[in-house]
Order: structure tokens, then sequence, then C-alpha cells
């Protein structure tokens, strides 16, 4: 289960493509801290979820220029 799909990326206007990509980066940035810490992830599916998420808003900016 994707955690945002491409359609509803497209549909967003670029400000909310940035403050979503921003809110993501944190979010894997605080996964990845607590990994590093050695502490339990409570789903650590999360994290591969949030960077394809990523990727996918990025491939839609690059898209449109």
């Amino acid at each position: 289960m994707p955690i945002i799909r491409m359609q509803e990326i497209r549909d967003m206007s670029e400000e909310e493509r940035s403050v979503k990509l921003q809110e993501l980066r944190t979010e894997v940035t605080k996964i990845k801290t607590t990994i590093m810490a050695g502490g339990a992830v409570e789903n650590p599916g999360r994290s591969k979820a949030l960077r394809k998420a990523i990727a996918r808003i990025l491939t839609v900016i690059n898209e449109e220029e």
C-alpha cells in the first residue's frame, strides 16, 4: 500500500508537493536516526515506502520541467 499515489501527486499544486516532500524527508530522517541509535522501529517497511513516495514526488516534479 503506497503512502501516496501518483494520481494524488499529479493533482497537487507545486506548493503542496514541496510541503509533502519536506514532510516525508523529515519522517525518513527520524526513522533513520532511530535505527542508527539502535532503537526498534515500529514498522520497518515504512522507511522503504517513504523513500518510494519521495521518488514519486521527485519524478512528477521532473516531468513537469
